[in-house]
């Protein structure tokens, strides 16, 4: 017995050395200084063994490309054209030890998005959950962050009409869908550019980015003492944008028990989340408000749900219907 845990134990050590050699090209290496709080993640892979992709001390600053040790170890399930899903394991630091994470990628090729009826003309905000989504909606989850009146933060457009004007956040950017229903994630600075140029059809903002351009972590949470809290833990919900034009949506929950405890706001650091969408493949991406609102509705195209509840009501919903022509 000793001599096979020592052969598993063996096997660990050089998956996670090639995945650490492999990170090379999904993720530039970080300067000598960075000052992130301790931790790291591990996933379990399709073989039953654990690898560990990811340190704080040596976290890149830059995402370049998947890696294949994480985005290996999901099992896609295809829900419609267009839609895909699977889950992954990961285990980490503190209440981060075991955490379920729930992925989707959706093409708006094939998907429309938009904002549910949420708000009213006059910016009031209406409690919404994912029940509450269109019948035909193939996807659903909350949207934005929330203002401690439970309204929306930041700018809102919905079917052409600004709702909300933007907030100012320099890592608050803002998800566009446009007229012909390209998704585009617009930063800060240049959220007034859009909005004079009155192309946006939906839109709503949050915060903060965790990926910008190309896969570059925003300066604000590589390093502590920049204005963003990178110790907290929470379960997390994030929409971001890979290289090939899908959209990303990551929900963690926290996993015990048989996932008895998996509506308890355990999980992801900031700076691991940002990580964990880089190494899935993100070129940009921002936080949506987890914690107990996160939540996430998809729909086979058969119709059978599959949803991932939160514990409160939100005032933002995004839904994806299929496209005109697509089922």
């Amino acid at each position: 017995m000793r001599g096979a845990r020592r052969t598993a134990a063996v096997a660990v050590v050089v998956a996670a050395a090639a995945v650490s050699l492999g990170a090379a090209t999904g993720g530039e290496a970080a300067a000598a200084a960075r000052d992130l709080p301790r931790s790291t993640l591990a996933v379990l892979g399709r073989d039953g063994a654990w690898i560990e992709w990811w340190r704080a001390d040596r976290a890149p600053t830059r995402w370049d490309a998947a890696v294949p040790a994480v985005a290996g170890a999901i099992r896609w399930r295809t829900a419609r054209p267009g839609l895909e899903w699977g889950e992954l394991r990961l285990a980490g630091t503190g209440e981060a030890w075991r955490i379920r994470a729930v992925v989707v990628r959706a093409d708006p090729r094939q998907l429309r998005f938009a904002l549910h009826a949420a708000v009213d003309a006059a910016g009031r905000a209406g409690p919404w959950t994912v029940d509450d989504a269109p019948a035909d909606a193939a996807l659903a989850v909350n949207a934005g962050q929330f203002t401690s009146g439970g309204g929306p933060w930041g700018w809102v457009v919905h079917q052409g009409r600004e709702i909300r004007p933007p907030g100012y956040g320099p890592i608050a950017p803002a998800v566009v869908v446009d007229s012909t229903g390209a998704v585009r994630f617009v930063p800060f600075d240049s959220i007034a550019a859009v909005r004079d140029a009155h192309t946006a059809v939906e839109a709503f903002q949050s915060y903060p980015a965790l990926l910008e351009g190309e896969g570059t972590i925003p300066a604000a949470i590589a390093d502590t003492g920049r204005g963003v809290d990178l110790s907290h833990r929470d379960s997390r919900l994030v929409i971001g944008e890979t290289r090939d034009g899908r959209i990303l949506l990551l929900l963690t929950r926290f996993e015990a028990l048989g996932g008895a405890l998996d509506a308890l706001p355990f999980g992801l650091t900031v700076p691991e989340t940002a990580a964990l969408v880089g190494a899935l493949g993100a070129r940009r991406a921002v936080m949506l408000d987890g914690g107990l609102s996160g939540q996430l509705l998809l729909r086979d195209v058969d119709g059978t749900p599959h949803a991932w509840h939160g514990l409160r009501r939100v005032a933002l919903g995004l839904v994806a219907l299929p496209a005109p022509g697509r089922p």
